[in-house]
């Protein structure tokens, strides 16, 4: 065996053995990762991120260097999962960046499904810091040349809609969200990939309730975000409930205010979405500054701000502590 050839059969055999050692480590770290934020929320989740992070820093190499096909599309998928937390945590940069890098490494490796799940929260991300277009953008390279699966194309819809109501577009945005439903209810097909999986009635039902309540019609949307805020699920639904007390409040829907309050604010210090106590944060903020609302719906709202957690600011939890940023 040549000099040449005898390098390349052992730089083969590293790639192995490093594959072979990786996949099931990046496997099992999105399992953890997925079942903490379910259950606890994202901000629970960052310490397990920067434990990932450490303990993986493939995720952090240059994708070209990396040639396994099955490690890349490991990787991709914790590297979603990861920037999908960091957004619902509120470390909106680091989650750009870290859907940047899921979208290369899900490119190498042809894994469409995780690419396209990228792209589905990168417009999330998008919309929530003010950026329809972008959101719309993003939306849209989810398609290819054949027609989406039916959960995916269901919420391809959902993200315009929600885009196009900030926009301005109100009748589209309606039309956007209501072939979104119409979708959902054609039933899953065999080409939805596995993580669709979430993508279900309280799902939909919340988002065109939001959607609905973006275009100021609360007759509408209140009833659609209530169902959605009293079915079991994920954690990341509070945010649901976060939105229902903004549409009852801009609805100077008072008593139904002050009652939903009552109710959250008492576990507010629990949630672990930045995304919900921001909204909630600034619901009570509007309540506050709103002299037409009634003092102890005023009241609640104080009590409601000082039961937020604090954000992500100050220490950054995925920095270790004394080491600089």
């Amino acid at each position: 065996m040549s000099g040449r050839t005898s390098r390349a059969a052992s730089a083969r055999a590293r790639t192995c053995a490093e594959a072979a050692t990786l996949i099931p480590e990046a496997l099992g770290a999105i399992q953890r990762l997925v079942a903490l934020d379910a259950s606890h929320g994202a901000t629970a989740a960052v310490p397990a991120v920067r434990e990932t992070l450490r303990r993986i820093p493939q995720l952090s190499a240059d994708p070209d260097q990396l040639r396994d096909r099955d490690l890349l599309a490991a990787l991709a998928e914790l590297s979603e999962v990861i920037g999908w937390i960091l957004f619902d945590a509120g470390h909106y940069r680091r989650a750009r960046r870290m859907n940047a890098r899921a979208l290369a490494l899900a490119e190498l490796c042809g894994d469409r499904a995780t690419a396209r799940l990228t792209l589905l929260n990168h417009s999330m991300l998008e919309a929530h810091t003010g950026r329809p277009k972008a959101a719309l953008e993003a939306a849209a390279r989810v398609a290819g040349p054949r027609p989406l699966p039916a959960l995916v194309g269901s919420l391809v819809l959902v993200r315009r809609a929600h885009a196009t109501a900030m926009l301005g577009g109100s009748r589209e945005a309606v039309a956007l969200i209501s072939r979104a439903r119409s979708r959902f209810l054609d039933g899953a097909s065999p080409n939805d990939p596995p993580w669709a999986w979430w993508i279900d009635r309280t799902e939909l039902l919340g988002h065109e309730g939001w959607v609905l309540s973006r275009l100021r019609a609360w007759g509408r949307a209140v009833p659609l975000l209530h169902e959605a805020t009293t079915a079991p699920g994920p954690s990341y639904r509070h945010l649901f409930t976060a939105e229902l007390l903004s549409a009852l409040v801009r609805a100077r829907a008072w008593a139904e205010a002050e009652e939903l309050i009552a109710d959250v604010a008492p576990r507010a210090a629990g949630i672990g979405s930045v995304r919900t106590t921001e909204t909630l944060g600034a619901t009570a903020a509007l309540l506050l500054a709103s002299p037409g609302a009634p003092a102890n719906l005023r009241d609640a709202a104080a009590f409601l701000r000082e039961s937020l957690p604090a954000g992500p600011g100050g220490q950054d939890p995925l920095v270790p502590r004394n080491r600089p940023a």
